[in-house]
Order: structure tokens, then C-alpha cells, then sequence
């Protein structure tokens, strides 16, 4: 069966993409691993990702009844929900001219057996596809230390906003139009 892109549709795919999450944790890697796949560095609660789901739904990834990737949907007004992310909405503010709208895309996942098969990309066109009338930019923030990521955001057309540092890491700002 081919792999499906599309938005999020029930309870049950939330708590795929938390399973998802959950195998590409720090702790659930090695280094070696982290450095050559990438890795996710924020926990969602269900409660937040459902939230956050019913103002922009999640964009996913599907092959069969699995989610197999994600790339969550983060409307500005959560953006003092999680701690490590509130630095960067107040980087966000000072690089964007008053008015432009943005969604910020939460953070991106394949699944292992899923990666260089073209799915991160289908993800963003399909996140690009669905926010396009509301919003201007699609921006995220990439751990410095995670190449694997920063590459391919910038293979698909982000560019760099600025580079800051924010609790013990530096993290490259990035935008797609």
C-alpha cells in the first residue's frame, strides 16, 4: 500500500505520533545514532497535541493503519506552552515584520525504515499546501547539534532566520515561505 500524506483524523494517530516520539528521544538512542539519524527533543502530552491538533491539525504520514512520520502544527498562541520553545517565539518576534503570520511546524519525525524515501518532504509540501491561506511562513528551530535535521530543512527550501542560544544549546531559526 502507498504511503498516505495527510492531516490527522482521530485520537488513535495522536497517540502514534507520541509513540513515534517517544523511539527518537535522546535517551532512546546513541550518539552514534543521533548524530547519523537526527533525534526529537520535545515530549508532547497527549493533552497539548490533541489541543494544538483542533487549531491546525497535525500533518502525518501513514503507511497501512501507521503513522510512519509527522510534522506537528503549532499555531503561534501555544507558544508559551512549552518551555524550551518560549525563546524562540520571542526570537521569531524579533526577526518578523509586525503582522506577518506564521505557523511554526512543532517538530518533524520518520520512522527509521521510512527515512530517505522522500516522506520529509511530502510532509512540508502537504503542511505548505494547508496553511498557505492563513499563514506566510512556516518556521521551526533546529538543535545546532542535530546535522542530519538542519540539512534536510535546508535541501526543501528553509532558510536561515538567525542563530541564537537558548538553554545550554545553540539553535539555527529557520523559515520556509
Amino acid at each position: 500500500m502507498a504511503i498516505q500524506i495527510r492531516q490527522v483524523q482521530n485520537k488513535l494517530e495522536l497517540e502514534q505520533i507520541l509513540a513515534l516520539q517517544r523511539e527518537n528521544l535522546p535517551n532512546q538512542l546513541l550518539k552514534s545514532e543521533m548524530e547519523k539519524e537526527g533525534f526529537v527533543t520535545i515530549v508532547h502530552t497527549f493533552e497539548l497535541l490533541n489541543t494544538m491538533n483542533k487549531v491546525c491539525p497535525h500533518i502525518i504520514a501513514k503507511e497501512n493503519d501507521r503513522v510512519i512520520g509527522y510534522a506537528l502544527c503549532m499555531h503561534p498562541k501555544f507558544g508559551n506552552k512549552i518551555d524550551l520553545l518560549k525563546p524562540m517565539f520571542k526570537e521569531i518576534d524579533s526577526v518578523l515584520s509586525m503582522g506577518e503570520k506564521y505557523i511554526v511546524m512543532g517538530q518533524v519525525c520518520i520512522d527509521k525504515a521510512y527515512r530517505k524515501m522522500g516522506v520529509f518532504h511530502k510532509l512540508y509540501r502537504k503542511m505548505q499546501e494547508v496553511v498557505k491561506p492563513d499563514f506566510n511562513y512556516i518556521i521551526t528551530e533546529v538543535d545546532a547539534s542535530n546535522k542530519r535535521s538542519l540539512n534536510a530543512h535546508l535541501a526543501i527550501g528553509f532558510v536561515e532566520l538567525k542563530t541564537y542560544s537558548s538553554n545550554i544549546r545553540i539553535w539555527h531559526l529557520i523559515a520556509l515561505k
